[in-house]
């Protein structure tokens, strides 16, 4: 699980009713902002330790049972392609207000995932069988999906407009401290035991879970669109997630709905699903980050991966790797816990634009690099600079985003910036076997170029009109 970046064309949007912003709308729902922010915090953090040190291992796991590099590939890429399908589907139920519990059943039935591998490890002789792996592992990726698709919708309602810089960059700090902490402790245990990382893992769900329960914070979005209130009034079992665990009144009574055909729902449930993708599609914001988000996170795995296939061209182990893991998680911890600060005194479009430009240089660089130390320095680079781009795009597109449909219009964004980071690892290896370890960099480097030239146009007249809180980007 973790954090993530967050229109609708044929079905008509309401940001919020007239007189209300956001912040006010959610007033009631937010007696104790700081406290659940930190919770988030703490949930979001917990999680991704526990994520990255099981998924550093999995593979040394799989290879250690016997099964061949192919297997090790299957399982990666059957479990990254769950989590890009599921996501939109998922959203839907947490925008209409099953966020806190399927944030909580999630949690705990990954949990249950991973302690089932933990248990085979250490009292199965050892040595699950593939089926169990593999079940286990889809299902905490299915579960992690519907986590993640809840969660995007999470942090527009337990913080004002003004404090989303802030809480973007908490959970951006959580993310770049686990990738630093987990594959080293996610080793470590695997060296005591093979079933340790996985018993953190499970443990680290369960934190969450705990987290998410002990979260005061109403997590139902006003139910704006006509439709949304409609079906609010009309299912009982969603007024149970609020605060005190008693129902919400329905704003106006509603006639019970007309049954529906199979074929009727399933076309309701697809356009209820697609309407994060038309609203990204309607709103320049959302376009905008949609376009630098996809683009800068193929980059990156490319990049990445090219970094691996040079080094281990060249004799280095996987050591080396761990160096360059270790200082770009340093730095993008760095970068995240300055973002905040510098996200008040910089202009939202300038800074956008500057981080564009100096990207460039660093892919470029990597082209001639050589060492460890050297990619360890360009990818720190890198994550030094990216949070704070990160961070104003993250904010000004939950604060762009009506309330009802956050974890939709998320999950569009994260199954397009998750689909680039699947298919640029391929993409490298092809440009480096065929064209040699340098070309992947110039090629993300000339990607980059045009990123830059779009953001400079697009940024400058999107990022500097303000946003209406849960209204469409201008």
């Amino acid at each position: 699980m973790g954090s993530s970046l967050p229109e609708s064309g044929a079905t008509r949007v309401q940001a919020v009713p007239p007189g209300r912003t956001n912040a006010t709308a959610h007033t009631k729902h937010n007696e104790r902002p700081s406290r659940d922010i930190r919770l988030f915090w703490c949930a979001n953090a917990a999680d991704s330790l526990g994520s990255q040190a099981s998924g550093v291992v999995l593979p040394l796991l799989l290879l250690g049972l016997g099964y061949s590099p192919a297997v090790v590939g299957l399982v990666a890429g059957v479990s990254t392609a769950t989590g890009l399908v599921l996501g939109p589907l998922v959203a839907v139920p947490a925008d209409r207000g099953a966020r806190k519990r399927v944030m909580f059943w999630s949690a705990v039935v990954s949990a249950l995932a991973m302690g089932s591998v933990a248990v085979a490890l250490a009292v199965v002789e050892g040595r699950p069988s593939l089926v169990h792996l593999l079940t286990a592992v889809l299902v905490e990726r299915t579960a992690t999906a519907c986590y993640e698709a809840a969660a995007r919708g999470t942090v527009a309602l337990i913080s004002t407009p003004g404090n989303l810089p802030r809480v973007v960059a908490g959970l951006e700090a959580g993310d770049r401290g686990a990738l630093v902490a987990g594959p080293a402790l996610g080793g470590m245990l695997y060296q005591a035991s093979r079933a340790l990382p996985f018993v953190l893992d499970a443990v680290s769900y369960v934190v969450t879970a705990v987290c998410v329960r002990a979260m005061r914070s109403d997590l139902r979005a006003d139910a704006t669109d006509p439709a949304d209130r409609a079906a609010d009034a009309t299912d009982p079992a969603d007024g149970a997630d609020s605060a005190d665990g008693a129902p919400e009144p329905a704003s106006s009574p509603v006639s019970p709905p007309a049954p529906r055909s199979a074929r009727g729902t399933w076309s309701a449930l697809a356009a209820e699903a697609s309407a994060g993708f038309r609203l990204v599609r309607a709103t320049p914001l959302l376009r905008l980050v949609l376009v630098w988000t996809t683009t800068v996170n193929g980059v990156l795995a490319a990049l990445y991966y090219d970094a691996v296939f040079t080094l281990q061209e060249r004799g280095h182990g996987g050591t080396p790797m761990g160096l360059v893991l270790a200082l770009s998680g340093a730095a993008g911890l760095a970068g995240s816990l300055a973002a905040p600060r510098l996200v008040r005194r910089l202009s939202p479009a300038r800074a956008v634009v500057a981080v564009s430009w100096l990207m460039i240089p660093l892919a470029a660089a990597l082209a001639t690099a050589g060492g460890p130390w050297t990619y360890g320095a360009l990818f720190g680079g890198f994550c030094l600079i990216m949070p704070l781009a990160t961070v104003i795009l993250q904010a000004r597109a939950i604060q762009g985003t009506p309330p009802a449909l956050q974890a939709r219009a998320g999950s569009v964004l994260a199954t397009a910036a998750g689909g680039a980071a699947a298919m640029a690892p391929a993409l490298s290896g092809l440009l480096t076997a065929h064209a040699g370890a340098a070309v992947p960099a110039l090629a993300c480097a000339g990607v980059l170029v045009l990123l830059a030239l779009h953001t400079t146009f697009g940024a400058t007249r999107v990022l500097t009109k303000d946003v209406p809180a849960g209204g469409r980007g201008a």
